[in-house]
């Protein structure tokens, strides 16, 4: 996926759909950053009221009047039960699972578009699909065509889209795919390899690296937060005080200079001969041959990413410190110049 096109059966994710004269005012209050026009989705996390993070998660306006949660395997119910907390009681929204009508496929890597072209005469440029975008296209199975929806968004970092589909035809648009990328010797890969890759360009994952002890300025999540939102959010209040206080810890990421020392999550960072903090999440990252994890470490108003760069950095593993780089931007991509290619 960083150079040719790979295939991820995300099916797993849920999907709730919100509807009615309330709903995007109501999905507008869950979430820190603001609901996009019809066409567009939102990335976005959900807050608990002390300003931790509840959930993370795209939300996908496909109508005027209507907003489609999408969120992970194990997410589903806890999210369903937080909608359900917080819903209006005059009957405006109206919520329904769409998980079982709904399947999708992750489609990525520089080959992807090529890959795609083949079953639709969709404009696949980023002009035509940009990143953010809900695209409804026709995919043609030989003949048969199949009604999909695209978005074009990258948890790997690299282009490509998740593809919305009817579950009934989930398996052909799968086959036809694979015959798709024969060309271009496309491959199967698993929730792994996303993992990998997700870590090489810096990306959070909820329940590793944000939790509902983490805000999203310390997770340098501070670019979806929309503290102006007039009828706010839940979590603001909190988010405002943080702010104005400072946050006392950020996340960065960490690239170990021994290619075989192997991190998970939990592992001790120190800095200067002192435990600063631990990894929440790590893995070898391939296209750096060596392991690339994130974490916290202390911050306050006199840190700067200069200053962070010059102090000596080590990750603990099996009892033994590993030199690590670290940086407060992504290794992979830091200007998202591959995601929209």
């Amino acid at each position: 996926m960083r150079d040719n096109v790979g295939l991820i059966d995300l099916s797993a994710f849920q999907e709730f759909e919100i509807s009615g004269p309330g709903a995007v005012e109501f999905a507008d209050y869950l979430c820190v950053n603001k609901i996009g026009p019809v066409g567009r989705a939102t990335y976005t996390p959900w807050l608990t009221p002390d300003g931790g993070f509840h959930s993370d998660l795209t939300m996908h306006r496909t109508a005027e009047d209507v907003v489609v949660v999408v969120t992970g395997v194990f997410d589903g119910g806890r999210d369903l039960s937080w909608m359900k907390k917080y819903m209006p009681k005059d009957g405006s929204v109206t919520l329904t699972d769409r998980t079982l009508e709904v399947s999708t496929l992750g489609l990525w890597g520089p080959n992807a578009p090529a890959t795609l072209a083949k079953l639709t005469d969709a404009d696949l440029s980023h002009e035509g699909s940009s990143y953010g975008s809900l695209v409804e296209v026709k995919l043609n199975l030989g003949g048969e065509e199949v009604n999909a929806t695209l978005f074009r968004i990258s948890y790997v970092g690299d282009t490509g889209w998740e593809l919305y589909i009817p579950t009934e035809f989930v398996a052909h648009v799968y086959d036809a795919l694979i015959e798709a990328g024969q060309d271009f010797k496309l491959v199967h890969a698993g929730y792994h390899a996303l993992n990998s890759l997700r870590i090489e360009k810096g990306y959070r994952h909820w329940g590793h690296d944000i939790t509902d002890e983490d805000s999203p300025l310390q997770a340098g999540l501070g670019f979806a937060v929309k503290l102006k939102k007039p009828d706010g959010f839940i979590g603001r209040d909190a988010l405002l005080q943080e702010r104005a206080q400072g946050i006392s810890r950020k996340m960065v990421q960490f690239l170990l200079n021994d290619p075989e020392a192997m991190i998970y999550h939990n592992e001790p960072i120190w800095c200067d001969d002192s435990i600063v903090g631990h990894i929440s999440s790590g893995a070898f990252a391939y296209t750096f041959g060596a392991c690339i994890g994130l974490g916290y470490i202390p911050w306050d108003k006199t840190c700067s990413e200069e200053s962070t760069r010059n102090k000596q950095f080590e990750i603990e593993v099996a009892g033994v410190r590993i030199p690590a780089q670290v940086s407060l931007n992504p290794f992979y991509d830091a200007k998202s110049i591959q995601i929209r290619r």
